[in-house]
């Protein structure tokens, strides 16, 4: 008796913390925040599912009360054996009418919401010029990273997505090598990145990232593909048009050659070249698609190393000397392979650091 009292404590415990637990997120990475108006529709459709599926627990859980207190005991004699019924006509159209108008209650909107997230028909619409109308991104999904593509403006980046506000971004989807899927939990719509197919649907952002605690959204991988799969992040900035516009100038105007400042960053320059690190990285934003690894060229302005560490000397030092080390499975070479079958130099790493730092569009 005192054991089973002692495990409903354990479970009432249990219970609570996971009650508790439930309210902890935060605005840049919680479905409960939406960030658009994608976001709202699957929250909206999250809120009437649970929503039906508590008033039937109420339900039952008072028939089934009602039930044992009433009939507990038999009126008649436990010897009397009571009227025998094959059924029940009214009771069976009950049960099964209400579960049919539910289902139409849950099914109505859910099908109108993902046939409206499935119209991607503004993605062709051109203008006068015959220039596009919407922003079109091409994600890549890598094994583990992402990289973005704006067909329509001629630049390429990886790990932060940037996006106008107040407007539709439409988006083609595809995986290099394995399945993965793309996630941004604020604005919602989550969906499979193939190898053999391209899907396709669009989000929305409400306003700017600026005031979120690190300025981004957070983008996850929602499809286990490989030992690094809980590390394979990305960042989303959102920003107003005018902005946005600004942004899309100058990873135009962003050049693969530019000289460094400093002459530590230019010995980086010169490490990062001879050390066929630019075959793998393009540090322009007019870069190309199908690089073995991700656009650097906005570097200096991310808040993560590798899309999940600190962004501090230390960390882009230690990534580059042992990058399997801190993201098992990736497709980036050892110090090794590439400088002699030596690690490199403190000077050289810090020289590295100092060049990559300094790769940045932003004003």
């Amino acid at each position: 008796m005192i054991k089973g009292i002692k495990k409903w404590r354990l479970f009432s415990l249990v219970t609570a913390l996971m009650v508790f637990l439930s309210g902890c997120g935060e605005e840049h990475l919680s479905t409960l925040t939406p960030a658009g108006q994608v976001g709202r529709d699957q929250l909206n459709l999250m809120v009437l599912s649970t929503g039906i599926m508590v008033l039937v627990i109420i339900v039952v859980l008072v028939v089934y009360l009602l039930t044992i207190i009433k009939f507990r005991r038999s009126k008649v004699g436990e010897d009397v054996i009571p009227k025998q019924v094959e059924g029940n006509h009214t009771l069976e159209l009950i049960w099964t009418i209400i579960p049919i108008i539910l289902l139409l209650i849950l099914a109505v909107p859910t099908v109108i919401a993902t046939y409206n997230l499935a119209d991607v028909s503004g993605m062709d619409k051109k203008d006068a010029k015959g220039n596009a109308t919407a922003v079109t991104v091409n994600v890549k999904a890598n094994l583990y990273w992402w990289e973005f593509e704006y067909p329509d403006l001629g630049i390429i980046t990886a790990q932060e997505l940037v996006v106008p506000t107040k407007e539709k971004v439409y988006f083609n989807l595809k995986a290099a090598d394995v399945k993965h899927s793309f996630w941004i939990p604020a604005a919602g719509g989550k969906l499979d990145t193939n190898v053999e197919n391209i899907n396709k649907f669009y989000l929305e952002f409400d306003k700017p990232s600026a005031g979120l605690e690190d300025g981004v959204f957070y983008g996850k991988c929602a499809e286990l593909c490989g030992p690094s799969h809980a590390l394979m992040d990305f960042k989303v900035k959102s920003l107003d048009r005018d902005d946005f516009d600004k942004w899309v100038a100058n990873m135009q105007a962003s050049k693969e050659a530019e000289t460094p400042e400093t002459d530590l960053a230019q010995q980086g320059q010169e490490l990062f070249t001879n050390k066929t690190c630019i075959g793998c990285h393009a540090v322009s934003g007019a870069g190309t698609t199908g690089a073995r690894g991700p656009s650097l060229a906005t570097f200096g302005d991310r808040n993560r190393v590798a899309g999940f560490m600190e962004k501090t000397d230390e960390n882009v030092k230690a990534w580059i000397n042992d990058p399997e080390a801190h993201k098992p499975g990736n497709t980036m070479p050892q110090p090794e392979d590439i400088n002699s079958g030596k690690k490199f130099t403190d000077q050289e790493l810090t020289a590295l650091t100092e060049y990559l730092m300094g790769l940045s569009v932003e004003e």
